[in-house]
């Protein structure tokens, strides 16, 4: 198997690793093999890739789809360096309202999955970033939501003080007031 899948602070974001085939051309890596992301339990499939590029200092998200639009999303970034966030919004969760982040850069073999039912964002912290993320649902702005950046309630450890937003991202809710719909499926687990 070419990946190693660690479960997070949040058992429910995992972070995949890539076995990377350097030689003297470059290199190989497999970002994505359904068969064996299953066997650990990453069963969705993608249906919708986007790559988004961003200068040093954005910060994009905090953004979600509700049920029935609800996004998983595979992220990697490609170029340059992020800082990589995922939010906990099931209700009913022993981890609602709780953060993970990692770093993300092109020189490293790894990716992240953020489950349905987390908001998710990013920051820049090189000159330029390229980030692909591959999502379980198409977009659907009717369902779209999120959470601003720095509702004191998450206290996420941003490593940047004072982010470029997008006039959009500057106007959304904190927490306590966003729309959401995602509960625990305890069957599930």
């Amino acid at each position: 198997m070419p990946f190693t899948f660690k479960r997070l602070a949040i058992s429910d974001v995992i972070l995949i690793e890539s076995k990377v085939l350097p030689d003297k051309r470059g290199l190989f890596m497999e970002t994505y093999r359904f068969s064996d992301f299953a066997s650990f339990g990453i069963r969705e499939h993608f249906l919708q890739e986007n790559l988004s590029r961003s200068t040093k200092g954005v910060l994009r998200g905090l953004h979600y789809q509700k049920k029935p639009r609800a996004q998983g999303k595979w992220v990697r970034c490609t170029k340059g360096k992020i800082y990589d966030v995922a939010v906990d919004v099931r209700r009913g969760s022993p981890s609602y309202g709780k953060w993970v982040g990692v770093e993300l850069f092109e020189e490293m073999n790894s990716m992240i999955y953020v489950p349905p039912g987390f908001a998710h964002g990013f920051v820049v912290l090189s000159d330029l970033a390229e980030v692909l993320y591959r999502c379980t649902e198409e977009y659907s702005p009717e369902h779209e939501r999120g959470i601003v950046w720095n509702d004191p309630e998450l206290m996420i450890s941003w490593p940047i003080a004072e982010p470029i937003l997008s006039e959009k991202d500057k106007k959304l809710p904190l927490l306590s007031d966003a729309d959401l719909n995602f509960e625990v499926d305890w069957e599930l687990r």
